[in-house]
């Protein structure tokens, strides 16, 4: 069973003021630099639930989330549906986290069998990536509005699994914080 990526980059991106997942991050897009984290992890197949206009490289599967104005949430919902019958787990990325390093999805993939969610901590604060087994890929159904998986792992500490990365990665916010990261 593979392991795939499932990037979520549909949101209507109110604080950067422009779509974020088009902005420049060096010599590529934010989206495309969290797409090669995936491709580095060796995560495949690599999922997107992005704008429905997004431009994907032709190995990458665009989910389209036409209603991005109902939350992180339905992105969610969305990737974790699409996902193919031989995918035994899929690892969730944010669109907005371009400096993720690989080292954070090799440590929760490498953590996988104990529970069925992995979660990267840092100072007790679970985040992004997370890894979802098939078997709670429906976790998210009872969601709704602009709430991913932080309230699920808050909630059934049963089912997950905390693996210690040092650091989450920053999101990408507001046209500041890609200038923090140095490579606009």
């Amino acid at each position: 069973m593979r392991t795939a990526a499932v990037i979520l980059a549909a949101g209507a991106s109110t604080r950067f003021g422009s779509p974020k997942q088009v902005a420049r991050f060096g010599e590529q897009t934010m989206l495309e630099a969290v797409i090669e984290i995936a491709r580095s992890a060796s995560l495949e197949p690599i999922v997107v639930v992005g704008r429905p206009d997004a431009a994907l490289p032709a190995d990458v599967t665009l989910v389209p989330n036409d209603a991005p104005q109902l939350g992180l949430s339905r992105s969610l919902r969305l990737g974790l549906r699409a996902m193919p019958a031989d995918v035994g787990a899929a690892v969730i990325l944010l669109g907005d986290q371009p400096t993720l390093p690989t080292s954070s999805i090799a440590a929760i993939v490498g953590a996988r069998g104990a529970r069925p969610i992995v979660a990267a901590s840092a100072r007790g604060l679970l985040a992004p990536p997370v890894l979802v087994e098939r078997s709670q890929f429906g976790i998210a159904d009872g969601l709704s509005g602009d709430i991913g998986l932080r309230k699920i792992l808050a909630g059934h500490p049963d089912l997950v699994t905390a693996v210690e990365v040092g650091a989450h990665a920053p999101d990408v916010d507001t046209p500041a914080d890609l200038a923090a990261l140095g490579r606009e």
